[in-house]
Order: structure tokens, then C-alpha cells, then sequence
């Protein structure tokens, strides 16, 4: 049955050499990488006016300067990005130029930052999407949570089905968005040059008295929150098409000018109509309104806004499982996430980051304003260290050209860090929880490693010098009567060794003699040990038996213990009987020199 439902829901298996029909070509990548960049124009500008509420409606026209300074630090983002994705053809992004150029503690900080930020771009954008669905039916504002988490469910299962799969299914929506918004744009233009506009904004470049530095430098960075995605182009270069980095270059370059463009649209348009950010209408909700009024356009660019936002996450789903690899990869995480699944995904990385996602949904109950502080600094960490990185690499290697390289990469690390100093000081008593958790992080990734090289050093052999040691084989067997399970136990145990014994463990009296007498009758040839518990434990005795069978046999034999079991048709079944012998099992295994086994009996009925 749950095999049925897998298939249903994931697809059929794809073979390992149908890897390369999983790559993306321009079109796909960036629907599939751009999603995140792309719909953070949705909030990046209401992000931007809910700081500039704070000095009342007049000030809302520094949202302009901000919006541009915003720009440019995109294009120094892309340009730098560009580079990066040359350098490091093999993708990983910032952890692989921190790793290669910085070292491993500032690697970890950038890749433990990434994931973070992964993992919060999907709790960001699952609840962007719910706050958008909420605009146009407000009544669903008490289930902005179930909402969330349901299109987080949708997420996973899409992504199970596979990259190429997820991409032509992304390709329509994200699509249709951006036409959408620059239908909304240029409509709002044209409302804007015939008049319709002029009296609803406040105006421009007056001072307004309580506006000070703190307050335009934290409405800067709120407005950062639009360029969280523009690194995973970088991340993902082997998800691309041969040539990869060419391609995933004129990706990136596609996106930063779309995003531009829609960004600087969006921050007009809302200063032009003078909105303000309200709790339950969004930004884009209010200026589609005063363009289209509540029609059927309306509609459209509210429901494929609530689709982009939730696909956004998919960005994520693109990234963290490749990012996961890597580091698994150097063993700093679980092995699991470098198995690909049926349909040639990170599949453990995309359950994992949904699992971890919805947490995070409903820890802060949906809530994107509370989410969004973490989300960006989070970000902005690993830009830091990747131009710092770069920087490094072009002194260090000098190449043709190099000066101007290490010029752009050097500015884009002066204005990352400024953003990442901003954030801190700004928004301290929103992200100080990324200051503890961070290393937090760092310190798992390196006792991860620790115990992968712990463990091939113990694992390790000499090739020249250690040869297998044959001993005897001292097999036991615990009984808890006569029946067809210790029957198949005990002609399995004899083909392995001929000093076999079984044990008993009885409670009282009455219960010895009935299996002494039983097993006399019986007679299978192997000798029965009688085990009496005073205090009804079956544990006790037994790990007291094997401890002096261990002592008296540790030179010459090894140890077995072969548990019967017996297996029910039915899984409900198993409810009904005792399960002692799963937890003999977990108890033995922990001991050294001691091989635990189970022999099953299968029912018919």
C-alpha cells in the first residue's frame, strides 16, 4: 500500500544514467533558481515602507532612494556572482570559496548560514503565500498556519518528483508573474502620466524632522530582503546544462534584470498611489486595487502573486540538497543527504529542509514580518565571505585581468559587510537568535566530521598485516517456550556451530517445571539452561549469563545470540504479542564483542 503511494505521488523509478535528462537548460534554470529573487519584489518594498511608517505618511518618499541604493547593490551582487560562478565552475557557492580561499571555520559559517537561510526561505515564502491568498479572502486569515504548511507538503512531494519535473511545472506560474507585474507596472505608469496618481502620494524630497539615520539605514535593510536568491545560481551551476557555467552566468544576468526592473516598479507605484502597508492587504494587493479596482486582473495578479510566493521555495528545494551533498560530502553532515532518491534528487535534503521549514511555520505562526529579519542576514553572512574569498583568489593567483576583478569583488565585500553591520545593529533584538544558533550549527558540523574520521580509523586495516582470526562459535538461543519459532531457531543455530544452548528465563516455580518437562520430551538435542527472575526481569538474568559465557569463551570462541521471532501477516497484528524480542535485541546490540541475530517465522494466517 505504501509503495502504491509512493509511486502515485513521487512516479516510477529513473535510472542512474538519466541523470543528465535532469539538467536545465536557460529557460528552466531560471524558473526553477530565480523563483526566490523574483517574488521577493511581492515584499521587499513593503518591508521598506513598514520602517518608514514609523515617521508617519511623509516619509514614505525615502522609499524612492532606498529602492535605488537597493539596485545598485543588486548589480554589484550579480557582477560579483558572475565572476564566481567562472571561478568555481562546480557550484557550492559560498562554502566552496570561503572553503577554498578562507578556511574551514569561515566555510562553515558560510555554509551552516546558507542552509539556515534555505530552510527560512521556505517558511518565508509558504507564509508570503499565505499572506496573499489572505488579501483577496481575508475570512482565511485564521488559518494562515494550515495554509502554510499544506503548500510546504505540496513543495516536497513536487520536488520528490524530480528537478526537471518541478522546473516545467514552475515555468507557467513564474512566468505568468513577471508578465503580470509588468502589465501592473506599465498600467500604473500610464495611470501615473494621466493624472490619476498625483494627489495620493506625499511629497517628494521634503524633510520630515523625525526621520534620522537609524531609521533610513533600517528601511535599507528591510528592502535587502529582495535580494535573498540571487546566490543560488551560483550554488546550483551542476544542476545546468553543458555548458554549465555559461549558461547559469546568462541565468543570473536574466534574473538581476528582471528583478531590477520589477523591484524599482513596484517601490514607484507605491509611492505614486501613497500606500501604506496594512496587516491584512499586502503592498501589491493595494496597487493592483487602485489600478484595476477588485475585477477579474485583480484576481489574476493576486492569485499567481500567492503561486510565486509559495513556489519561491522552490529555490531552496534547488539548493539546500546540493549544498547538503557538499558537505556531506567533506563530512561535515549525515552521509544520507549524498544518496539520491527514485527519482534522482537529494531526496533525505528535501525532507529534511520541509521537515525543519514547517517548524519554523509554526513556531512563528506564519508570521512573514517575523521571519524576514533571520531570512536576509542570514544571506548576507555568506556574501561576505564569498567576495572576501574572491578577493583572496585574485591576489593569490593573479590572473589576466585580475585587478579589475579584485576591484569589483572588493566593493561588492565593503557593501555586503555594510548591509551585514546594518542588520546587526538594527535589527539586533530581531536576528540576535542567528549570533547563537550559528555556531551552534558550526559546532554539530564539526563533531560530525569528527566521528567519520573516528570512525575509519577504528575501521581502518593493515592490507599487509591483519588476516581474519577463526574461532569456535558459542551460539544462544532465548527461549520462551516450545514452539515452531524455536524450532527454526534451533536448526538454524546447529548449521552454524555445535555448542548450542538455549535459555530460559522463568518467574516462578510452575513455569520452570513446564518447560523443563516440555524440553526433556522434546529432546532437540541441545542442552536447556534454566534462568530464575525474582524481580520478573528477563534482562537481568540473561545479560548476567552472556557476561560469564563471554568471559569464559573470549580467547577461544566468539559469541552469538540467536533471538527467535516470528512475524505476524498482518502489521496490526504485532500489536496484540509480546515484543520482547525487539528489545533484547536493542539491548545486546550495544555490547561489544557480542553477535546479536534475528531468526524470523513467518505466519500464514
Amino acid at each position: 500500500m505504501a509503495g502504491k503511494l509512493k509511486r502515485l505521488l513521487i512516479g516510477r523509478p529513473m535510472k542512474s544514467t538519466q541523470l543528465e535528462d535532469e539538467k536545465l537548460g536557460k529557460l528552466k534554470a531560471l524558473a526553477i533558481l530565480s523563483s526566490d529573487a523574483l517574488s521577493s519584489v511581492a515584499y521587499g518594498t513593503e518591508q521598506i515602507l513598514l520602517v518608514l511608517m514609523a515617521a508617519g505618511f511623509a516619509a514614505l518618499w525615502y522609499s524612492i532612494p532606498i529602492s535605488i541604493a537597493v539596485l545598485g547593490l543588486l548589480v554589484i551582487l550579480i557582477v560579483s556572482y558572475r565572476q564566481t560562478i567562472f571561478a568555481y565552475p562546480g557550484g557550492g557557492g559560498a562554502y566552496i570559496v570561503a572553503k577554498d580561499n578562507l578556511g574551514l571555520s569561515p566555510s562553515l559559517i558560510a555554509g551552516g548560514s546558507l542552509l539556515v537561510d534555505y530552510i527560512l526561505t521556505v517558511a518565508v515564502s509558504s507564509s508570503a503565500g499565505t499572506d496573499a491568498i489572505i488579501s483577496a479572502f481575508p475570512a482565511l486569515h485564521d488559518y494562515r498556519v494550515v495554509i502554510a504548511l499544506l503548500m510546504i507538503l505540496l513543495l516536497t512531494i513536487m520536488n520528490l518528483r524530480g528537478v526537471t519535473e518541478s522546473a516545467s511545472v514552475l515555468a507557467i506560474p513564474i512566468y505568468l508573474f513577471v508578465i503580470s507585474i509588468y502589465v501592473l507596472i506599465f498600467s500604473g505608469v500610464i495611470n501615473f502620466i494621466l493624472g490619476g496618481a498625483h494627489s495620493a502620494a506625499p511629497e517628494f524630497g521634503r524633510a520630515v524632522s523625525n526621520v534620522s539615520l537609524f531609521l533610513l539605514l533600517k528601511a535599507f535593510s528591510s528592502g535587502c530582503s529582495a535580494l535573498t536568491g540571487v546566490e543560488a545560481v551560483s550554488n546550483a551551476i551542476p544542476n545546468f546544462k553543458k555548458p554549465a557555467e555559461k549558461n547559469a552566468a546568462a541565468t543570473l544576468v536574466m534574473m538581476g534584470t528582471l528583478l531590477a526592473g520589477m523591484f524599482i516598479g513596484i517601490s514607484l507605484l507605491a509611492y505614486w498611489y501613497g500606500i501604506r502597508p496594512e496587516l491584512k492587504e499586502t503592498v501589491v494587493s493595494q496597487i493592483a486595487e487602485s489600478t484595476f479596482g477588485r475585477g477579474i486582473l485583480y484576481y489574476f495578479i493576486q492569485g499567481i502573486t500567492a503561486i510565486i510566493l509559495i513556489l519561491a521555495a522552490n529555490t531552496a528545494y534547488s539548493a539546500f540538497p546540493l549544498l547538503a551533498f557538499m558537505l556531506a560530502k567533506d563530512k561535515y553532515m549525515p552521509h544520507a543527504f549524498m544518496v539520491r532518491g527514485d527519482r534522482l534528487g537529494f531526496s533525505n535534503g528535501i525532507i529534511f529542509l520541509s521537515i525543519l521549514s514547517a517548524v519554523l511555520v509554526v513556531i512563528f505562526q506564519g508570521n512573514t514580518g517575523n521571519l524576514i529579519p533571520l531570512y536576509a542576514v542570514g544571506v548576507f553572512i555568506p556574501f561576505t565571505l564569498s567576495q572576501l574569498g574572491m578577493m583572496i583568489r585574485w591576489i593569490k593567483l593573479k590572473p589576466s585581468g585580475w585587478v579589475i576583478k579584485l576591484t569589483i569583488n572588493t566593493v561588492g565585500m565593503l557593501t555586503t559587510l555594510s548591509i551585514t553591520l546594518i542588520f546587526i545593529f538594527t535589527k539586533f533584538t530581531q536576528i540576535w537568535f542567528i549570533f547563537i544558533f550559528l555556531p551552534i550549527v558550526v559546532y554539530v558540523f564539526i563533531r560530525i566530521k569528527q566521528h567519520y574520521v573516528n570512525t575509519a580509523d577504528q575501521l581502518r586495516i593493515d592490507l599487509f598485516h591483519d588476516k581474519p582470526n577463526p574461532k569456535g562459535n558459542t551460539v544462544i538461543i532465548p527461549v520462551a517456550g516450545v514452539t515452531r519459532v524455536v524450532l527454526n531457531t534451533v536448526s538454524y543455530a546447529k548449521t552454524l556451530s555445535d555448542n548450542v544452548v538455549a535459555v530460559y528465563v522463568g518467574f516462578d516455580d510452575e513455569s520452570v517445571r513446564k518447560i523443563e518437562q516440555r524440553w526433556n520430551e522434546w529432546n532437540p538435542g541441545v542442552r536447556l539452561i534454566i534462568l530464575k527472575s525474582r524481580y520478573r526481569s528477563i534482562m537481568g538474568p540473561l545479560r548476567k549469563f552472556i557476561d560469564t559465557v563471554e568471559w569464559k569463551k573470549a580467547e577461544s570462541d566468539h559469541i552469538t545470540i540467536l533471538i527467535p521471532q516470528f512475524i505476524t501477516k498482518h502489521w496490526w497484528q504485532n500489536l496484540l504479542h509480546n515484543q520482547s524480542s525487539f528489545m533484547i535485541r536493542a539491548y545486546l546490540l550495544n555490547r561489544k564483542d557480542v553477535v546479536v541475530a534475528t531468526v524470523p517465522f513467518h505466519m500464514d494466517k
